[in-house]
């Protein structure tokens, strides 16, 4: 599989689990606790991210972001928010300029 396409496949399996459970699946787990699940997951892999981006080996880090990124498509799943939505905002992003304060308004999906 091409490596851009990961995150895409990744999300769609989420997506599967959702409409068709699997016994025994951590994502299944995630989902059937709801949100609050979710979130603390995030949580705890974002901090582990940091933990993990000051020690100066880099496997640690890569295995810690690629937690953090499965957990964030749990949650973008869960609130129907699509990895397109999210490249679309740094699209948006990388072509302002001007104001940081202007930069870091929210936009409507």
């Amino acid at each position: 599989m091409e490596n851009q396409k990961v995150l895409y496949a990744l999300y769609d399996i989420i997506l599967d689990r959702k409409k068709n459970p699997k016994e025994g699946s951590y994502t299944n787990y995630l989902l059937d606790k709801g949100i609050d699940k979710i979130l603390k997951k995030v949580g705890e892999e974002a901090a582990e991210t940091i933990i993990a981006a000051k020690n100066p080996d880099k496997t640690e880090m890569i295995y810690e972001l690629s937690d953090l990124l499965y957990h964030l498509s749990v949650l973008l799943a869960e609130k129907q928010i699509t990895w397109d939505n999210i490249f679309e905002e740094l699209k948006k992003r990388e072509l302002k300029e001007g104001n940081l304060k202007e930069f870091h308004q929210r936009t409507e999906i």
